[in-house]
């Protein structure tokens, strides 16, 4: 938690849903989510990137299922894999019913594109049945035609009206765990329809710029949307749409939330964009310790400055911290303290040892801390 003023968030108050193990909304630590690429019918190739989304943090993976063989599919997918799965299912009432029943965590549904009240009913029966939740999930791009009429064009209006009327349907079967997205690919409509529907109910949220592009212009764009959002206090969990692998969605996911000091997972790296006093290749050099300490789950912090301009300033709010000298030594901080040199030969593999050892101890502290604490209840 923060303990400066100007860095406090205050989360929007919402209810809370269960995604399979993962708490969804209220008090509930935000999630990060992606969703596979891969034919969901070829299981093994489906399985093997979940497997990658989780190694990156992923809280929990959507995997798209529209045909009965995918559905046949999900049976195997959920049994090896460690995060919920959230069944991605647009018109046809049946797929719904049958990831249901395969175990996946929550339904992705649209409840207007579903069919009659009697399909909406055997979908919410299947969910409750199964212990599912469901997203409603409305899109900019796939408006109902009444609302297209009625407003002319997508507009915030619109899309809080479509989320709305759909959670009417869920909730006139006396069904209640779920959550909403309201997703766009032009960031000020998207934005404009969250801040909207979070003022409209106290639905969790999932949070979205849909369709934002590529790595690069993907990241951005998500960045300014997703973290106007998170910075007022909106959103209960998210998916970050690149055109990329699911791990880099969840890798951007988590920046997004370290950034801001709302969720902290692994090594946060403080660098300089290097200039022509460094002492050292700091891009290169950054680029090699973030690969090399991707497997860190523990939060910390490590500070990359290529010359004492910022280096000491930086290091006293880090960790761990490395500053660039003079003929090929570089000065190391811990604690922010100045505390010994370093050759630069030695000095990505001496970086990632300290942290290692620095992640260990700061593990061993808090399995400590539990140990303690399961002692004191047991005596009480």
């Amino acid at each position: 938690m923060s303990y400066r003023p100007y860095q406090q968030i205050t989360r929007r108050k919402s209810r809370q849903i269960r995604v399979g193990k993962v708490l969804v909304g209220g008090d509930a630590p935000i999630t990060v989510q992606t969703m596979t690429n891969t034919p969901t019918e070829d299981a093994q190739a489906t399985i093997a990137q979940i497997r990658r989304a989780e190694l990156a943090g992923a809280d929990i993976v959507r995997v798209s299922v529209p045909t009965p063989e995918s559905t046949a599919a999900l049976h195997e997918i959920v049994r090896e894999v460690n995060v919920p799965i959230v069944a991605d299912i647009h018109f046809h009432y049946r797929r719904a019913i049958e990831a249901a029943q395969a175990g996946a965590a929550c339904l992705r549904i649209n409840p207007g594109n579903i069919g009659s009240k009697e399909r909406v009913k055997e979908v919410v029966k299947a969910a409750r049945d199964h212990g599912c939740s469901i997203r409603i999930g409305v899109n900019a791009g796939s408006l109902e035609k009444h609302l297209l009429e009625k407003y002319g064009e997508p507009n915030p209006e619109a899309l809080v009206e479509s989320a709305l009327w759909h959670a009417a349907h869920l909730q006139d079967e006396d069904f209640h765990e779920f959550k909403i997205s309201v997703k766009a690919s032009d960031v000020f409509l998207a934005v404009a329809a969250y801040q909207q529907l979070a003022e409209a109910c106290d639905h969790p949220l999932h949070i979205g710029i849909t369709e934002a592009g590529g790595k690069r212009t993907g990241t951005v764009k998500s960045a300014i949307g997703l973290g106007n959002l998170l910075w007022s206090g909106i959103g209960d969990t998210l998916r970050v749409s690149l055109s990329a692998e699911p791990e880099e969605e969840v890798h951007v996911g988590w920046e997004m939330l370290k950034s801001l000091g709302l969720r902290h997972r692994g090594v946060k790296i403080i660098s300089c964009p290097s200039c022509a006093r460094q002492g050292f290749d700091v891009i290169r050099t950054v680029a090699t310790l973030e690969d090399r300490l991707a497997h860190i789950e523990t939060p910390l912090t490590l500070s990359i400055i290529g010359c004492v301009v910022n280096g000491p300033g930086e290091a006293l709010m880090t960790d761990i911290g490395l500053t660039g000298g003079g003929a090929g030594r570089h000065m190391v901080y811990a604690a922010g303290k100045t505390d010994h040199t370093i050759d630069e030969a030695a000095m990505v593999d001496h970086l990632v040892e300290l942290v290692e050892k620095k992640a260990a101890a700061i593990e061993a502290e808090e399995a400590a801390r539990k140990a303690a604490a399961a002692t004191a209840q047991a005596a009480e």
